[in-house]
């Protein structure tokens, strides 16, 4: 039953892998790449270090594969967050079909600090 469970679990985390992989290829920009690579391959990676907890009958193994999970989910959203707004700053522009850019015009200068203006706080309240 074990090797059961391990073998879905690496089928469907190889899944979200090979989606991710599509993913880069196949979107038009860096942001919807970006996308891409953290939600799908940090799916299927986890996905797939459940299965080595799952298959090692080993609890040090196990602690340490669920370990790997907890660090994998709390730094990759993270990681693509900045990298998403290190290259927005940089000046790469978004895909040409992206209908809204939200932070058009927010940036006050080339080292990408936010503008402080009261607009921002009405917009929120609205």
């Amino acid at each position: 039953m074990i090797t059961i469970i391990t073998g879905v679990l690496l089928i469907v985390g190889a899944a979200f892998n090979l989606i991710a992989a599509i993913g880069l290829i196949r979107f038009p920009d860096v942001f919807t790449r970006m996308h891409a690579a953290s939600k799908a391959g940090t799916l299927g990676s986890g996905l797939m270090l459940v299965a080595i907890a799952f298959h090692a009958g080993d609890i040090s193994v196990a602690s340490k594969a669920l370990a790997a999970v907890v660090f994998l989910l709390l730094t990759a959203p993270i990681s693509a967050h900045l990298l998403a707004r290190a290259a927005y700053v940089a000046g790469i522009e978004p895909w040409e079909g992206t209908v809204l850019d939200q932070l058009k015009g927010h940036y006050t200068d080339e080292e990408g600090h936010l503008s402080a203006d009261d607009n921002a706080d009405e917009d929120k309240t609205s």
